[in-house]
C-alpha cells in the first residue's frame, strides 16, 4: 500500500469503510425484519381467522358463507369444520396434507417435509347450527420467500453500491487533494526552472473567495515560505554583487602596490619573497572576485553570451596545450583526442575558461606523475566532452555537492589557488549553452566530468 498514492489509499480507506457501515446495517436490519416479518405474518394470520367469524351465517337453516372467506388474503387459507372435526367449505393450501387435531385459540407451526406452516383454530358457536373452528392456514416458506428475495435484492445492489462508493469517493478525495497535487508541481516546476517566483496560488488566496481549508491555509503558508526564500535569495545575490563590487577597488589597490614595490631597488631577498606571496595570494582574490561577480549577473539573468561559430576541435587542443605547461609543475601528461571539425555557436571565452577550469582541477587534485586524458566527440546529435584524471577520486558522500558554490571535497586543500568557484561556473557555462556536466569517479581510480554542448 505504501507505493499507492493518498487517493487511492484514502478512497480504499473510504470505501471499505462504508462497505462495513453498510454490511453491519444490513445486518441488522435482515435481522431485525426476518423476525418483525415473521411476527407481522402471525398478526396478519390471526386477524384473517378473527375477521373470518363474521363471515359466517345461518339463513333458512342452511349455512351461507360471504365470499371473503374464499378470498386468499395476505396469502392465509381459511376453511370451516363441524365440532366433529369434519371439513365443510373453505380452502386448503396444497402440499398440506395433515389433519392436526384443533386446538382452540393456539398458534402453531406445523411442518412437513420441506414446507412449514402456521396453523390457528378459533372455535365459535353458530346459532341454530352448534360448535364450529375456523382454520387458518399460512405458510412460513411463502412469507420467509419474499424477505429472501428482498434479500437477494440488496446482495445484488451491494456491489453496485461499493463500485459508486469507490468512484464518488475517488472523485471527492482527488477534488480535495488537488491542492496538494497544484503545490507538488509547484515544487517541481521550481526545482526544474530555479525560479523561485512561482506560487500555488489556490483560489481564494489573495482576498478573493474559496476555500479555507487545512489545505488551503497550508497552502497559503507555503506561498509565504517561498515568499521568504526569494526575498533571503535575493538579498543574498545583492550582498554578493555588492561585496564583489567593493572588493575590486581595494584589490586592485594592493595588486598596483605589489607591483610598484617589486620594480623597486634595494628589496631584501625575504621582502620581495613577502610581497609575491601578497600578490599572489591578491589575485587568487581578484580571480575570485571576478568569478564571482559573473555568478551574481549570471543568477540575476544580466550576464549574456556573445556566441559565434566556433571550431571547438582546435578550440580544445589549444586549451589542452596550455594546460600541458602547467601539468609540468606536477609532472603530469595531458592527452588529447578530438574528432576533427567540430563545428558549434558557443562562446568562445567562456568555453575557454569551462575547459580551462576542468583542465585545472584535474591536473591539481589528479595524481602527481599522473595523466589527464581530454576528449572531444559527438553523439546522439551532442557535442560531448570529458576531462578525465587518475587522482585519488570524488567520495560518494562528495559527489552530489561538487558543482556547489565553495564546496571542497577536500578541505585540507583550501590554500591551493582554488577558490571553489571554478566547478559552478563550469556548470553554468555548460547549462548557458544548453547543455549540461556531470561528473562519475571511483574512490582511488580517479574522476571524470562529462560536458555536453547541442551541435548547431
Amino acid at each position: 500500500m505504501r507505493h499507492f498514492s493518498l487517493k487511492v489509499k484514502l478512497t480504499v480507506l473510504y470505501t471499505v469503510c462504508m462497505i462495513l457501515v453498510v454490511a453491519v446495517a444490513l445486518s441488522v436490519l435482515f435481522s431485525l425484519s426476518s423476525r418483525e416479518v415473521l411476527s407481522t405474518v402471525r398478526s396478519s394470520l390471526r386477524h384473517q381467522v378473527e375477521r373470518s367469524l363474521d363471515d359466517v351465517e345461518l339463513e333458512d337453516g342452511r349455512m351461507v358463507l360471504d365470499s371473503d372467506f374464499y378470498s386468499l388474503d395476505e396469502g392465509v387459507y381459511l376453511s370451516l369444520y363441524d365440532r366433529e372435526g369434519s371439513f365443510l367449505y373453505g380452502r386448503v393450501p396444497y402440499g398440506f396434507n395433515t389433519q392436526p387435531e384443533f386446538s382452540d385459540g393456539e398458534l402453531r407451526t406445523i411442518r412437513e417435509g420441506n414446507l412449514s406452516w402456521y396453523v390457528l383454530d378459533m372455535g365459535f358457536q353458530l346459532e341454530g347450527y352448534g360448535s364450529l373452528y375456523v382454520r387458518g392456514i399460512l405458510s412460513i416458506d411463502s412469507a420467509e420467500q419474499s424477505f429472501r428475495v428482498t434479500m437477494h435484492f440488496a446482495l445484488v445492489l451491494m456491489p453496485l453500491l461499493v463500485i459508486l462508493t469507490a468512484v464518488v469517493g475517488y472523485r471527492f478525495t482527488r477534488r480535495t487533494l488537488l491542492p496538494v497535487r497544484k503545490m507538488t508541481d509547484t515544487v517541481q516546476n521550481i526545482r526544474q526552472e530555479k525560479d523561485l517566483s512561482r506560487r500555488v496560488e489556490l483560489p481564494g488566496s489573495g482576498g478573493t473567495k474559496g476555500s479555507r481549508d487545512e489545505i488551503f491555509r497550508l497552502a497559503e503558508t507555503f506561498d509565504e515560505m517561498l515568499e521568504e526564500l526569494e526575498d533571503a535569495f535575493r538579498r543574498e545575490k545583492q550582498f554578493t554583487s555588492d561585496v564583489s563590487h567593493e572588493l575590486r577597488t581595494p584589490v586592485g589597490v594592493i595588486l598596483a602596490q605589489c607591483e610598484d614595490s617589486l620594480d623597486r631597488e634595494g628589496l631584501t631577498e625575504e621582502q620581495r619573497r613577502d610581497l609575491q606571496v601578497v600578490q599572489k595570494k591578491a589575485k587568487e582574490m581578484a580571480s575570485m572576485i571576478s568569478q564571482l561577480l559573473l555568478l551574481s549577473r549570471a543568477d540575476e539573468g544580466r550576464q549574456r553570451l556573445n556566441l559565434e561559430r566556433v571550431n571547438l576541435s582546435e578550440l580544445t587542443e589549444t586549451a589542452a596545450e596550455e594546460a600541458a605547461l602547467l601539468a609540468r609543475e606536477r609532472r603530469a601528461e595531458v592527452t588529447v583526442k578530438v574528432e576533427p571539425d567540430i563545428w558549434a555557436e558557443v562562446d568562445e571565452t567562456f568555453y575557454l575558461r569551462m575547459l580551462m577550469n576542468l583542465l585545472s582541477n584535474a591536473i591539481s587534485y589528479g595524481r602527481e606523475g599522473g595523466h589527464v586524458r581530454v576528449t572531444l566527440g559527438r553523439q546522439a546529435g551532442q557535442i560531448l566532452g570529458t576531462v578525465e584524471d587518475d587522482g585519488p577520486g570524488i567520495g560518494p558522500e562528495h559527489l552530489p555537492h561538487i558543482f556547489d558554490r565553495f564546496y571542497r571535497a577536500d578541505e585540507s586543500r583550501s590554500g591551493d589557488g582554488h577558490s571553489g568557484l571554478g566547478l559552478s561556473m563550469v556548470k553554468w557555462i555548460a547549462r548557458a549553452h544548453g547543455g549540461d556536466v556531470w561528473a562519475a569517479s571511483v574512490p582511488g581510480k580517479g574522476s571524470c566530468f562529462t560536458f555536453t554542448i547541442p551541435e548547431k
